[in-house]
C-alpha cells in the first residue's frame, strides 16, 4: 500500500496510484476551531482519514487569510500604516495607508472569522501602478521554516506553496488591487496599460520564484486564481491577459524543479485548452455548478486533460459534502472517480473552502474514496 505522499505524487505525475487520493483544498481555521477542537490541519487530515494537502502561507502575501495584516509587506519605502476601525473578530474593519517616496495609496478591508474581503481597492488611477512597480516589496520565504513544515508532513501527504501575491496569477492579483469590473473595461479601452500592470506583477513574481522558491521544499506550487475563471472573464480576455503570464511563471517554476497547479475556482469548461497552453502540471478546482463553476460532465474534462494535465477537485463542498446524506456522498465520490479518474492522474478534493461541514461527512467522504481502487 502506498503512503499518502506517494499516492498523491503518483497522481500529480498523471499516473495510477493504489487508490483514489482524497483531500480538501485548504483546511480553514474557522472549521478547525469550530468543528475539530482547534487541532492543526495535519491532525485534521489524519483524524478524518484523508490524504493531507497542507498549505504553507508564511510571507506569501495573501490578504484574504485571517489576520493577514500581521504579514503586511513593509519596507523603508513602502510603509503600510493600518488604522483599526473595528477589532471585533466577527466584524474586523481595517483601513490601510501606504506611504512611498512619491506618494500615498490607500485600501480598505473587512473581515470575519472565516475570511477577509476588500472594500476599497488600492489602484484608483493609472499612475498608481508605477508606485507598485517602484516600491511594493516582495516577501522572502524562510526556507528553513519551509523545510521544517515539509518534514512535519512527511508521508502523510504533500506540502503546497503559492507564488507571492494576494493571488498567485498576475491577472488574478491585479483583480485584488483594482475592481475587476473596472479592469475588464480597461482591457478594451487601455489594453497596453493593463499589460503594463501585469508585467509589473510578473516581474515581482518571477523574482519571488527565483529568490524564494528555488531550493524550497514544496511538492506543489499553486498559481492562477478565481478571477481567471470563464464565469468571470471571456476566453478571449483569458488568452490575452492570463495565459501568457501564467506560462512564463510555470516555465520559471519548472526550471526551479517545481510542479504547478493552476487554480480556477469558478468556470473553466471554456478555457481547458488555454489551461493546457499555460503549461501547468495540474488543474484545479473542477468546480461543479453548485459551487459556482460549470463542470457538470467530468468525462469531458478527462477527454481534454487525460495523460497531459493532472486534475484536482470536483467535490461540491456545499450541496453534497456539507449537507448530503451518506448515500449521496458515496454516490458522488464514485461518479467523480469514474468521470475524472479511471486512468489515474486525479486527486479527489473539495472544490474550494468549506466552513460548516460535519466531521462525520468528511469521514464518509474519505472512506468512500478508499473504495475506489486501481
Amino acid at each position: 500500500m502506498m503512503t499518502s505522499k506517494e499516492r498523491m505524487m503518483r497522481a500529480l505525475h498523471r499516473g495510477k496510484p493504489d487508490r483514489l487520493p482524497v483531500s480538501v483544498h485548504q483546511w480553514q481555521t474557522y472549521h478547525l476551531n469550530q468543528f475539530m477542537n482547534g487541532m492543526d490541519a495535519l491532525s485534521a487530515f489524519q483524524a478524518t482519514g484523508m490524504d493531507a494537502a497542507i498549505q504553507y502561507f508564511e510571507t506569501m502575501g495573501q490578504f484574504w487569510i485571517p489576520e493577514a495584516e500581521k504579514q503586511a509587506a513593509q519596507s523603508s519605502q513602502w510603509r503600510d500604516d493600518i488604522l483599526v476601525v473595528s477589532d471585533d473578530p466577527a466584524n474586523k474593519i481595517l483601513h490601510h495607508i501606504i506611504t512611498t517616496p512619491e506618494g500615498s495609496l490607500t485600501y480598505k478591508t473587512g473581515g470575519n472569522l472565516m475570511t477577509t474581503w476588500i472594500t476599497e481597492y488600492l489602484v484608483k488611477k493609472h499612475e498608481d501602478i508605477e508606485l507598485i512597480d517602484k516600491y511594493m516589496p516582495v516577501g522572502t520565504l524562510n526556507k528553513e521554516h519551509v523545510a521544517k513544515a515539509y518534514d512535519e508532513v512527511g508521508d502523510a501527504g504533500i506540502l503546497r506553496g503559492f507564488v507571492w501575491g494576494d493571488q498567485a496569477g498576475c491577472w488574478q492579483h491585479a483583480c485584488c488591487l483594482m475592481d475587476v469590473n473596472d479592469l475588464i473595461i480597461e482591457t478594451f479601452e487601455n489594453p497596453d496599460w493593463v499589460h503594463r500592470f501585469l508585467q509589473i506583477l510578473l516581474k515581482k513574481k518571477l523574482r519571488f520564484i527565483e529568490e524564494s522558491l528555488r531550493g524550497a521544499k514544496f511538492d506543489l506550487i499553486e498559481t492562477g486564481g478565481g478571477a481567471g475563471s470563464d464565469t468571470l472573464i471571456s476566453p478571449k480576455i483569458h488568452r490575452e491577459f492570463c495565459m501568457p503570464y501564467d506560462r512564463q511563471m510555470h516555465r520559471a517554476l519548472h526550471e526551479c524543479g517545481h510542479l504547478t497547479t493552476y487554480h480556477t475556482c469558478g468556470g473553466m469548461m471554456h478555457i481547458l485548452d488555454l489551461i493546457m497552453e499555460n503549461e501547468t502540471d495540474a488543474s484545479e478546482t473542477l468546480s461543479p455548478p453548485g459551487t459556482g463553476g460549470n463542470i457538470s460532465e467530468p468525462e469531458k474534462v478527462r477527454e481534454k486533460y487525460g495523460g497531459k494535465v493532472a486534475m484536482i477537485g470536483g467535490m461540491d463542498q456545499f450541496n453534497v459534502l456539507s449537507t448530503g446524506t451518506r448515500e449521496q456522498i458515496q454516490k458522488e465520490v464514485r461518479r467523480l472517480f469514474e468521470g475524472f479518474g479511471p486512468e489515474g492522474g486525479y486527486i479527489l478534493s473539495a472544490s474550494d473552502h468549506f466552513f460548516e461541514t460535519p466531521v462525520e461527512n468528511l469521514r464518509i467522504y474519505a472512506e468512500a474514496a478508499k473504495e475506489c481502487t486501481y
